[in-house]
């Protein structure tokens, strides 16, 4: 079961959601169990159009540099990337979902790798990524530190006015 690592094209944008939106699923509910429930609504509303619109937004920018990971011809996995601060030399993964089904098998390791080398390629000295400390977010982290980024904690604080 080989994956191919391929340019999107926007015949994959459903895909691409839909598998974010299932891949996202454990996160936003590990945020909603962190913010509670009246903080988390103002955030997000309804975290599913709140993630599409994210997701359908990421893919349609002309900055994104956008891959699918696609296995037995079914798209499995996607990553974005940007160049965030040229004058910097860095770049950004902004944005990786690897559908539930195909997790644990490396997918979102090469994804992320692909993404690093473009952003390598295209001269960045550095690549960054966010993601959340809760419990949500664990299996990320977890890619990313594999994947030798450095964490820089950060603290982020919301409140309901």
């Amino acid at each position: 079961m080989d994956v191919q690592i391929r340019e999107y094209s926007r015949h994959d944008e459903e895909y691409v959601v839909e598998l974010s939106l299932r891949a996202w699923a454990p996160v936003f509910a590990s945020m909603q169990r962190v913010l509670g429930e009246e903080l988390f609504l103002r955030l997000h509303g309804d975290w599913r159009e709140y993630q599409e619109r994210a997701v359908r937004q990421v893919l349609s920018e002309s900055a994104m540099e956008v891959w699918v990971a696609e296995r037995e011809g079914r798209v499995v996995g996607f990553v974005a990337a940007t160049v965030s601060e040229p004058a910097r030399l860095l770049g950004e993964v902004s944005m990786l979902a690897v559908d539930p089904d195909a997790q644990g098998g490396g997918i979102g390791a090469r994804l992320t790798e692909h993404a690093t080398a473009w952003l390598r390629g295209a001269g960045m000295r550095v690549a960054m990524i966010d993601t959340g400390g809760d419990a949500g977010h664990a299996q990320a982290r977890h890619v990313y530190e594999n994947a030798d980024f450095t964490l820089m904690p950060v603290a982020r604080y919301f409140k309901a006015l």
